[in-house]
């Protein structure tokens, strides 16, 4: 029978093997985002207590992490398809590990992710397969330099810079340019549409998502331009490469402006509204839902975090037990 000496020391075993799996060049002197702590973490201090209740993943509409409470039990094992050592999933040939299809949420998004992976992001500390696996029918990586062509209207990329919007403005943007467009070319031009119509049309995208008439879809492909997201996936010193080039020039960029993040990697001299990219990619669906499906957000894409949030709070319960916060 088991101990509560080895029951403790098993505990901190497991979460000393996942913290290696799956975070192995985490940093030894950082700490999480002073916004983004654990319950774990936090005093009974009333202070605390309401500080608690604005942090981003607390309160999610999250499905059971007891799947994951028990692989991470059962420790790692090897991949079938590449006999790599995994936990939870296997990030080259994203493919679960350990888990079940059934025993994992799935995810229907209303527009498609296009996620460009630099070749030289280590896959393991990519959080872009969270997204693959989670929403395997709405999301594709590529790895640069291979980029799809874009129909350049229909399609944002969401990079910071200077001449980024936000996404509240980002569909009038994108009417404003097919108007453009149907202009030079002597095409019918699609009707103006203030920004409270805007919002009513592409209501139609939600319509889709539940398969109504051949009317809704093609209101759709009249109103509701967008067709995919782009992500890129690197690190933040390498991302110029790809964000510069060429093929992705002509792409209105969208920039979240009031997120920030609460990666345990957050990189040095950056700041902290870098977000990694399975925190980009919910923060724009819920805007996205909030300003475009014309409905109140439920929690209808935090099953995105479901990974996420998990390893989060088992990296920062490591690095407590550790004396490294």
């Amino acid at each position: 029978m088991l101990t509560e000496a080895s029951v403790t020391s098993m505990n901190q075993h497991w979460s000393s093997s996942i913290l290696r799996a799956s975070m192995s060049s985490l940093d030894q002197d950082q700490c999480l985002h002073p916004g983004c702590r654990d319950k774990t973490t936090v005093s009974s201090d009333s202070s605390d207590t309401r500080e608690l209740a604005k942090q981003p993943l607390q309160g999610l509409k999250l499905a059971s992490h007891a799947v994951l409470e028990k692989a991470q039990q059962r420790g790692r094992l090897k991949c079938s398809k590449c006999g790599g050592s995994r936990m939870f999933f296997c990030y080259t040939c994203c493919s679960l590990v350990g888990v079940g299809l059934q025993e994992i949420p799935l995810i229907k998004l209303p527009v498609k992710i296009d996620i460009i992976k630099h070749p030289n992001e280590t896959d393991g500390k990519s959080t872009a397969i969270h997204a693959k696996i989670l929403a395997p029918s709405d999301v594709t990586i590529y790895t640069y330099p291979c980029i799809p062509e874009f129909e350049k209207g229909k399609v944002v990329l969401v990079f910071p810079g200077p001449g980024a919007v936000s996404v509240q403005d980002m569909m009038q943007y994108l009417l404003d340019r097919s108007d453009s467009r149907s202009h030079d070319s002597d095409e019918p031009c699609i009707k103006r549409l203030k920004s409270e119509e805007v919002q009513g049309a592409t209501h139609t995208a939600k319509n889709l998502e539940s398969g109504t008439t051949d009317e809704a879809k093609g209101s759709e492909s009249r109103v509701f331009p967008l067709q995919s997201v782009v992500f890129i996936d690197s690190t933040w010193n390498q991302t110029n490469k790809i964000s510069t080039d060429e093929r992705l020039q002509d792409l209105l960029q969208v920039e979240l402006k009031m997120r920030k993040t609460c990666f345990w990697r957050h990189q040095k001299g950056k700041p902290d509204t870098y977000l990694a990219t399975i925190e980009a990619i919910y923060y724009f669906l819920k805007d996205f839902h909030e300003h475009y499906l014309s409905q109140e957000y439920n929690g209808e894409y935090d099953n995105l975090l479901f990974f996420y949030s998990y390893l989060h709070s088992v990296v920062n319960k490591a690095k407590i037990a550790a004396g490294k916060c």
